[in-house]
């Protein structure tokens, strides 16, 4: 696929998540009752570049989990039989928790449904509050973020891939092939 714009480099991508990791903070009025969990596969490294950037401000590690939602989505139909279940990783329990969700590109919000889902599932938290890198619209579902890297607009034909493997982190759009 050809690509048609680069979003988000490295620092900017960078610069995003430390304003986010702040706006967390700032509104759970610290890190005492937050944990973070990622949405298997793009959610994760942001989790993780989120959980860092914490413990760099507060000095303070917060939990963080994996979050895998494949049994948890309203398509599961129309996955592939290949598809795997890797399992979710909390090694803690969210009751009564601020739970921060965290994927790399927001569009229908059928995956946060689905995340939501697998969390409720795990126990009742406090809250659930939902960070992203991307929001890119065309919602199908009434979700919104609470914290937002960037928001891009895009048309329904067009494929926003984030890649944050701590080489070459970037954030493009494609154009999707006709």
């Amino acid at each position: 696929m050809e690509i048609k714009t680069v979003l988000l480099d490295s620092i900017a991508i960078s610069r995003a998540l430390k304003r986010i990791s702040h706006e967390i903070i700032e509104n759970n009025k610290g890190v005492d009752n937050i944990v973070l969990l990622g949405i298997a596969r793009g959610g994760i490294p942001v989790c993780d570049l989120l959980a860092e950037n914490i413990y760099q401000i507060e000095n303070v590690k917060v939990p963080v989990g994996k979050l895998d939602i494949t049994l948890y989505r309203d398509d599961l139909i129309e996955i592939p039989a290949e598809a795997k279940v890797t399992g979710s990783e909390i090694n803690f329990s969210i009751i009564d928790k601020d739970v921060i969700l965290c994927d790399d590109v927001l569009f229908t919000g059928r995956t946060v449904r689905a995340g939501i889902d697998a969390i409720v599932k795990l126990g009742r938290p406090r809250t659930v509050q939902l960070a992203v890198l991307i929001d890119r619209g065309h919602r199908e579902l009434p979700i919104r973020a609470d914290y937002v890297g960037k928001n891009v607009p895009t048309s329904r034909d067009e494929i926003v891939s984030v890649n944050i493997d701590g080489v070459n982190n970037n954030a493009v759009i494609y154009n999707k092939k006709q």
